[in-house]
């Protein structure tokens, strides 16, 4: 969490950056929606050592502890020591976030006629893997027992004629545009955070390329897909079945250089390998530049 005072351009959810070299300050101009400015990335996980992790995270009474909590917490972890992950832009500035809001969607019910809603749980970069469970554990329980502030905005707003909707939109998006946005609109909504997951792991299917939205000021979109077996051909000749988890990243290419966003990606990589390191608080946390 950023305790720096508020200036004059800053966001109620961001500060402006403005030691930025020109390079980046000018390319929201240049790419001026956010759709212009999406990378697209694919990534694997081999599982075998992380399965048996979970499972012994599980018996010690972690329930419903999966690969969605390890990976929440190695991108806290990353973030805490690679702050550029968690900018974001609007009007045409750029912005460093104050807090770190995760977005998941969730199906409520896994049926054809269950509803899908999303929840967004913010985080310090301090949380542990531990930390990081309980906070998701809570917020997906209590989306299930009632309807949460996206819902309920959601269906206050859906009764609107289409052109009062029309018009409220294009006055949010406004709003937004210029740092105005009202801090109870911008709780509830999806389209405002550090980051959104989707687990598609759980429908059986491959994860999808997800875009990025111009609303809101959003810069990542992860999709996980369901595990897969592959039978591969080892050193002596035997055969050994693996395990392997896809991924696909959406990002917004304006937040940091391509060589920034690949060593965070190798960063996070590498806790997914050793998700040990994950139960302790990092050493110290890097804050973004000014």
């Amino acid at each position: 969490m950023s305790t720096r005072k508020r200036r004059p351009g800053d966001r109620p959810e961001g500060r402006r950056l403005r030691s930025l070299d020109a390079y980046n300050a000018v390319t929201p101009f240049i790419m001026k929606d956010r759709r212009d400015a999406t990378n697209f990335f694919s990534d694997t996980v081999e599982m075998t050592g992380l399965d048996r992790y979970i499972r012994r995270k599980r018996a010690e009474g972690m329930k419903g502890f999966g690969f969605l909590h390890i990976f929440v917490a190695a991108y806290v972890r990353t973030v805490s020591q690679r702050p550029a992950l968690n900018r974001f832009v609007s009007g045409k500035r750029i912005f460093a976030r104050n807090d770190i809001e995760v977005v998941m969607t969730i199906k409520k019910e896994l049926t054809t006629a269950g509803t899908e809603t999303s929840i967004k749980v913010a985080f310090a970069p301090t949380d542990t893997l531990n930390e990081v469970y309980v906070r998701i554990s809570e917020a997906i329980e209590k989306v299930r027992a009632e309807d949460n502030g996206t819902d309920k905005t959601a269906a206050l707003v859906a009764r609107f004629p289409r052109f009062f909707f029309s018009f409220f939109m294009w006055a949010v998006r406004t709003l937004d545009y210029f740092g105005l946005m009202p801090r109870s609109l911008m709780a509830v909504s999806p389209f405002h955070g550090s980051l959104v997951l989707t687990d598609l792991g759980s429908l059986g299917i491959p994860p999808v390329w997800h875009h990025l939205y111009d609303f809101g000021v959003v810069p990542i979109f992860i999709s996980f897909g369901a595990k897969r077996r592959v039978n591969e051909l080892q050193a002596d000749g035997s055969v050994a079945e693996r395990k392997y988890l896809d991924y696909t990243v959406a990002s917004d290419e304006r937040i940091c250089d391509g060589f920034y966003f690949a060593q965070s990606l190798k960063y996070i990589r590498s806790l997914l390998r050793h998700p040990e390191k994950l139960e302790v608080p990092p050493e110290t946390v890097i804050e973004d530049v000014d």
